[in-house]
C-alpha cells in the first residue's frame, strides 16, 4: 500500500504524480486522461467535484490549482479536515517548481527523469523556428480556446509562456483579462500572423475553427495537451508545438 493516498483535481498533475509514484493516487477527475491505464477512483469534474465521495476517500493529500478548481469546492475539502495543496501556474518556470512542490508532498521522487528531461528540453531551445520561416522578426498570433463566445489568452498565462518561448506572441498579452471575450470580428482585424487552435478545452479542428479567420491567416492545430498541461508532456511540447507551427508556412 502507498504510503500517502493522494487525489488529484488537476489533469496534468494527475499524469505527474501517477507516472512518477503508480500506485498514490486513489482518486482522479473525470478529465484525467493520462495515464491511460489509471485505475483511480473518478470524483467528478475538475469545476464540479463530488466533496462527499473524496472525503470518503480518506485521501491524505488532495492537488488542487487555484485556477482549474474553484475555490468553494478547496474551501469545502479543508473544513472537512482533508489537507489541500493548491498550486499556482503562470509560466513555464514556475510549472517546474511547482510540479516539484507537488511530487514532493506526493512522497514521489522530487526531480524524477521526465522533468530533468523537460527542463532540458525547453533549455536548450534554439532560435524560434515558427517565425524564423516567415520572416526575421517574430509571429503576432491570437490563441483562441472557446468558442461561442470566443474567448483568447490574455495576460500571465502558461501556454502564453510556451509559445513565447517558441517565437509566437500572443497579440492579446497585455489585457486586462487573463481569458478574454473577443468578437471574432476584432479577430479578424487584429492585424494577425497566425492563429493558434488547440483542442482543448475547446476541441478545435480543421472543420471548426480556422472557417472563422480569412483564408489568408494562417492556422495552427496544436495539441492543448502539450500547450497546457504541465506534467510528462513537457519533456516533448517543444518538438511537438514547434511542429505544428512551422507545418502552417511550409
Amino acid at each position: 500500500m502507498p504510503s500517502v493516498r493522494v487525489v488529484s483535481l488537476v489533469p496534468s498533475l494527475t499524469e505527474a504524480v501517477a507516472v512518477t509514484a503508480p500506485g498514490t493516487l486513489v482518486g482522479a477527475t473525470d478529465w484525467c486522461t493520462h495515464p491511460a491505464d489509471l485505475d483511480a477512483v473518478r470524483v467528478g469534474g475538475t469545476k464540479n467535484p463530488d466533496v462527499p465521495a473524496i472525503v470518503a476517500l480518506a485521501p491524505d493529500l488532495v492537488i488542487a490549482n487555484e485556477e482549474e478548481n474553484r475555490a468553494p469546492d478547496i474551501a469545502a475539502l479543508r473544513a472537512a479536515g482533508v489537507d489541500v495543496l493548491v498550486t499556482e501556474v503562470r509560466g513555464l518556470d514556475q510549472a517546474f517548481r511547482e510540479l516539484e512542490r507537488v511530487l514532493d508532498a506526493c512522497g514521489a521522487e522530487r526531480r524524477p527523469g521526465w522533468l530533468v528531461a523537460a527542463e532540458a528540453a525547453w533549455r536548450n531551445l534554439g532560435a524560434p523556428s515558427a517565425g524564423a520561416t516567415r520572416h526575421a522578426g517574430r509571429l503576432r498570433a491570437a490563441v483562441p480556446i472557446w468558442r461561442r463566445p470566443w474567448m483568447v489568452l490574455g495576460r500571465d498565462t502558461f501556454a502564453g509562456d510556451l509559445l513565447a518561448r517558441l517565437g509566437v506572441d500572443n497579440a492579446y498579452a497585455g489585457h486586462a483579462e487573463r481569458y478574454p471575450r473577443v468578437p471574432v470580428e476584432e479577430l479578424r482585424a487584429a492585424g494577425l500572423d497566425l492563429v493558434v487552435l488547440p483542442d482543448e478545452p475547446y476541441r478545435f479542428t480543421r472543420d471548426d475553427g480556422p472557417e472563422a479567420f480569412p483564408e489568408t491567416l494562417p492556422a495552427a492545430l496544436v495539441s492543448g495537451r502539450h500547450l497546457t498541461w504541465y506534467g510528462p508532456s513537457l519533456a516533448e511540447a517543444p518538438e511537438v508545438l514547434g511542429a505544428a507551427l512551422r507545418a502552417v508556412y511550409r
